[in-house]
């Protein structure tokens, strides 16, 4: 039943990496966003609607929760494995509410791929990824152990997140860099700089996260900010002032939105996508009918007029954290 167009995500590797052109986050079915609105049932309803409509790539990581986030997807893709293209994380350290440290050691990643393996329920992954580089371990010991996991059969591509070009080059010498996954959007936009072209001159994918803004940028959050137990809360950019200031953002969206017959969160999903070929972006959800909504915008035309009204829009205000 699939309606979404596949992307080639990567050629890093011998066998190029092939998903649907958007993927699945699925790190506030358990983490980071209001504790009140998560419903395990919905939010394995909402994997199994992604994987009917062809969105292949789930992103998951060992720090959301920490660990249920894992083991969620690993019970939403019973019997489902081979129709999805599975991605965690290792090298954030969590507390209750959010990250309190980095450990990037190569026998935290050796011991890191065995657990998540276990709650995920599967033998391998299809991407591992660094989540943050350790500033206290030199980045190509833990590459070289990501690397080994790659050899050992536990995960097929290697990625990295929030990363300088300096360090991709570093990692990419020594195993090939599969992905980026990076913060960008209609309101954080530095990765167009540097980090997007040197995966598109590399053979490497750019998974953007919150592309959606944290869910700003659809137009939703209208009222109070984000209340106690949501990340958000704390948020420079989701503080009273700021999200006054920062609605400007969401009414230039809106204004290509109401001339395509589309959603604030489709056009900020196609301008992504229009970015370059090898960007899958990755929106949150917990809402199977909020897949329906992203999937829609693989197929959404923005013609130049629209890409210029949208690339003319203010920076946002606040800190991104």
């Amino acid at each position: 039943m699939s309606s979404l167009p596949t992307r080639v995500l990567s050629t890093a590797g011998s066998v190029p990496l092939v998903v649907g052109a958007v993927g699945l986050g699925c790190m506030g079915m358990t983490h980071a966003y209001d504790p009140a609105d998560r419903d395990e049932a919905r939010s394995i309803a909402t994997v199994h609607r992604a994987l009917d409509l062809g969105v292949t790539l789930l992103d998951t990581a060992d720090a959301y929760g920490p660990w249920t986030n894992e083991e969620l997807v690993g019970r939403a893709l019973a019997g489902r494995r081979d129709e999805a293209v599975l991605a965690t994380k290792v090298g954030l350290v969590m507390g209750p509410d959010y990250a309190v440290g980095r450990d990037a050691r190569p026998e935290h990643v050796r011991a890191g791929i065995d657990a998540s393996l276990r709650r995920l329920g599967v033998d391998h992954v299809d991407l591992y990824q660094l989540h943050r580089v350790d500033p206290a371990v030199p980045l190509e010991e833990t590459w070289a152990a990501l690397a080994e996991v790659v050899a050992a059969g536990k995960a097929r591509y290697l990625g990295l997140s929030e990363v300088s070009v300096d360090e991709l080059r570093r990692a990419h010498a020594i195993h090939p860099v599969a992905t980026v996954q990076s913060e960008l959007s209609l309101w954080t936009r530095g990765a167009l700089d540097d980090v997007l072209p040197w995966c598109a001159a590399n053979g490497a994918g750019f998974l953007p996260f919150a592309p959606l803004g944290r869910g700003f940028l659809t137009g939703a959050l209208t009222g109070p900010p984000p209340g106690k137990g949501d990340f958000r809360s704390g948020n420079p950019r989701f503080t009273p002032a700021a999200m006054a200031t920062n609605a400007r953002i969401v009414d230039g969206v809106r204004a290509v939105a109401d001339r395509l017959g589309a959603t604030a969160a489709q056009v900020a999903l196609a301008w992504l996508l229009a970015q370059n070929p090898c960007v899958v972006p990755i929106p949150g959800t917990r809402r199977p009918e909020r897949v329906d909504e992203n999937v829609a915008a693989a197929t959404l035309a923005l013609s130049a007029t629209d890409l210029a009204a949208l690339d003319a829009l203010p920076p946002a205000v606040g800190d991104r954290y």
